[in-house]
């Protein structure tokens, strides 16, 4: 990708000397390591930065071509898997989960502590696309907040070998509330990463590198870091609450795994890198293309990047890490879509699509602005600064705002 001055495609350099100082204030503070930030702008690289440290006892500055854990932002290109699908005429979005998965033909619903009550209506593929099929997520950190969360861990549904087994895990336990009803965060995006197996007949791996990454030439993305490439892996840092950043020498929220793993997450199991996740953010603002390869249909994008979730459930601004959803901050496929900036109260184009990562990595593309970001940092702490909605209101200043 072209790198030009950000002034050939209309980018004040000032508003992005703030967004590069607000980053290098939270590494000044000690509160992050060290940070790869990208900023595109009509498909042409208009700043790429890396700020501070890869490992701080070394004193080894982080590279540009640094290699992190993004976590969740998997899970914008797992929709963009299933749209692919979508476009062969595979499934939609009324089908009930149950015709491309069986396995959970027979779902109920929590009641209570233990018992249960037959949902309403077979959880659908919209609502498996939009976190509001009644699955939650199981992640063996900490307490479980709740009876269900205490069930998935019981069953181990994220620690089966593989999708197939997941889904089989999956099919034991009951949804946590009827479908359709609530929004809550879950391993719905794994769940798509077993129906893209079972209509594709690939492993989602396979799927994802000849259908995805290969064709937009993002040579440094999978499901693992390859023994040659190992040393190129941002290392991992926590944060308490109260201390200096600690160096963690295992990855606590899945090992990172030497070779390609039997259960690929389509909700948070990636590596990549900011070079590598510009070149997808770019498909995703030209419409499915990128150097003259379609990925996905037009069609498929504008879907992916559609606010699916009514009014009256956006009034009751629910959070998700450092997603407070609110009036004009909706849902789409696997992904945040801002209906009314002004209304949001962040400085961003209508239409704008984001995500972010457990360990701190985010990213956006704004169509109206023609114009994406991507921030990596490896940082997992309860108390990480929101780095998301700060670049995007500084990066008003660069656009003119």
């Amino acid at each position: 990708m072209e790198r030009v001055a950000p002034e050939q495609v209309g980018l004040a350099a000032g508003g992005l000397d703030a967004v590069d100082a607000a980053i290098q204030a939270r590494i000044d503070a000690g509160v992050v390591a060290g940070a790869v930030t990208l900023t595109l702008r009509h498909g042409r690289i208009a700043r790429i930065r890396s700020l501070g440290l890869d490992d701080i006892e070394a004193g080894t500055p982080l590279a540009e071509d640094a290699i992190f854990r993004i976590f969740s932002m998997t899970k914008p290109i797992t929709a963009t898997a299933m749209m692919i699908l979508h476009d062969q005429g595979l499934w939609r979005p009324e089908d009930p989960i149950a015709r491309h998965l069986p396995e959970l033909a027979d779902l109920q619903v929590l009641a209570g502590e233990d018992g249960r009550v037959a949902p309403d209506h077979p959880p659908t593929m919209a609502e498996l696309m939009t976190h509001r099929a009644g699955f939650a997520y199981g992640l063996p950190l900490g307490e479980p907040k709740d009876r269900i969360e205490a069930l998935y861990r019981q069953a181990r549904i994220l620690g089966a070998a593989d999708l197939d087994e997941m889904v089989a895990r999956l099919a034991t336990v009951p949804l946590a509330h009827q479908p359709g009803t609530l929004w809550r965060y879950s391993l719905s995006m794994d769940v798509q990463g077993a129906i893209v197996e079972r209509l594709s007949g690939q492993r989602l791996a396979d799927f994802m590198r000849t259908r995805i990454f290969e064709p937009l030439g993002m040579v440094d993305t999978g499901f693992f870091v390859p023994p040659e490439r190992r040393h190129r892996l941002a290392s991992l840092y926590f944060k308490p609450l109260d201390g200096p950043l600690e160096k963690l020498a295992v990855n606590p929220m899945r090992p990172d795994p030497e070779r390609e793993p039997g259960l690929a997450m389509g909700g948070a199991g990636l590596y990549s890198t900011a070079l590598d996740y510009a070149r997808y953010a770019q498909m995703l603002l030209n419409g499915g293309t990128l150097a003259g390869r379609r990925i996905v249909s037009a069609a498929g994008v504008r879907a992916q990047m559609t606010n699916r979730l009514p009014d009256a459930l956006l009034e009751t601004r629910f959070v998700a890490g450092h997603q407070k959803f609110r009036p004009g901050f909706g849902y789409g496929y696997n992904g945040v879509v801002f209906t009314d900036p002004a209304l949001a109260g962040v400085p961003v184009g209508r239409g704008t699509y984001h995500w972010d990562g457990a360990a701190g990595t985010w990213f956006w593309v704004d169509p109206e602005n023609d114009l994406a970001f991507v921030g990596m940092i490896q940082l997992l702490s309860y108390a990480a600064p929101p780095l998301q909605e700060i670049t995007q209101t500084l990066m008003a200043g660069a656009l003119g705002a």
